[in-house]
């Protein structure tokens, strides 16, 4: 015997999970009106739909960081998609919130466990492939960082492109926060490689120093004066590329390990995490 679908009840299930009028309509028929099979109905449609896709590029997307009221914690979730249409896509923005949010309150310590931790009567792998099913593209938590310090702050650059977490060596005031606001700031427009020299791999150290030997050998310069001047071009990449000893961004004329220090003697960046779209 065939069941009626109602307007009324494509409307319900339309609301509950985003889906399109007629996607829902024909999951109820499917599913003889019930609608928790209608529901599983429409995932596995999602399903579908992210097999279909797997081979398509997923290159833009939003990065959300956030933290704890008391600055304790902090989250870093790359939501990604295929377009920066869906991406910019108020949304999509939204549902990245909400990952964000759930993440930092139950505190997962990997992707797949953020993916199965619950969401609106399901999990949150079930939200990604209901929101794969709606928009019909390819969508998934591609990067995921937790972090806790004695302060960590957080920061988000340019239109959602940008996410980076500050680990701070001191309690939350408002003053640390700014700074780390500033660290963070410098963080996304720099890039660096680490925190200070003694986060730079040995590997990365002696293929630069590597380089710097042979450049100086080319020049002519016999092997003895090489190491020397090599060791002068190794000290420059460390001061480009670690965090403390780069030129603050806001005042060339302090690092910004010697800026944080002004704002509170001792004060520094112990780690940090910078997650970028593409």
């Amino acid at each position: 015997m065939s069941v009626t679908i109602s307007a009324s009840d494509v409307n319900k299930l339309r609301q509950q999970t985003g889906a399109g009028m007629m996607d829902c309509r024909k999951a109820l028929a499917e599913s003889d009106g019930d609608f928790e099979k209608a529901i599983d109905w429409l995932r596995k449609q999602g399903q579908k739909v992210a097999a279909k896709r797997e081979d398509r590029e997923a290159k833009e997307g939003v990065v959300i960081a956030k933290t704890t009221a008391d600055n304790k914690t902090g989250v870093i979730v790359n939501l990604s998609s295929e377009t920066d249409f869906v991406a910019k896509n108020q949304d999509f923005i939204d549902f990245s919130q909400k990952i964000a949010d759930i993440a930092l309150e139950q505190k997962p310590a990997t992707i797949d466990e953020l993916k199965a931790a619950a969401m609106e009567g399901a999990t949150i792998g079930d939200k990604l492939l209901e929101v794969v099913a709606k928009i019909g593209e390819k969508i998934d938590i591609i990067k995921y960082e937790l972090v806790t310090a004695e302060t960590v702050v957080p920061y988000i650059h340019s239109g959602y492109r940008i996410g980076v977490l500050v680990s701070m060596n001191k309690p939350a005031n408002q003053a640390i926060i700014d700074a780390g606001r500033d660290a963070a700031m410098q963080i996304a427009a720099m890039n660096p490689l680490a925190v200070n020299a003694d986060g730079i791999s040995q590997e990365t150290i002696d293929r630069e120093k590597e380089i710097a030997v042979e450049q100086i050998k080319a020049e002519g310069k016999p092997a003895d004066m090489a190491e020397k001047i090599a060791v002068g071009k190794l000290n420059k990449f460390f001061k480009e590329n670690t965090l403390l000893d780069q030129p603050f961004v806001k005042d060339a004329g302090l690092t910004v390990g010697k800026y944080l220090d002004t704002v509170e003697g001792g004060l520094t960046v112990t780690a940090f995490k910078r997650v970028a779209v593409g």
